[in-house]
């Protein structure tokens, strides 16, 4: 397991979009992805911060469903 890089919000949504999510809105300082899938929908918040917090972006990766290698430097 490899070492989480410090990502930006704009770079975690793209990451993102790249695996089918999409920008559904942003409110203020996050921005909310979503992917629909024939069992559901998985919907992940985004802050759109500079430099996200590690614990932050482990969330988003739990929450996304992705490999955490997509995240990984």
């Amino acid at each position: 397991m490899g070492k989480l890089r410090i990502l930006s919000g704009k770079e975690v949504c793209s990451i993102l979009k790249n695996h089918g999510f999409e920008e559904i809105r942003q409110r203020g300082s996050h921005v909310v992805m979503q992917k629909k899938l024939s069992q559901g929908t998985i919907t992940v918040p985004v802050p759109d911060h500079d430099e996200i917090r590690m614990g932050t972006l482990q969330s988003i990766i739990r929450q996304s469903g992705l490999p955490r290698s997509e995240f990984e430097s």
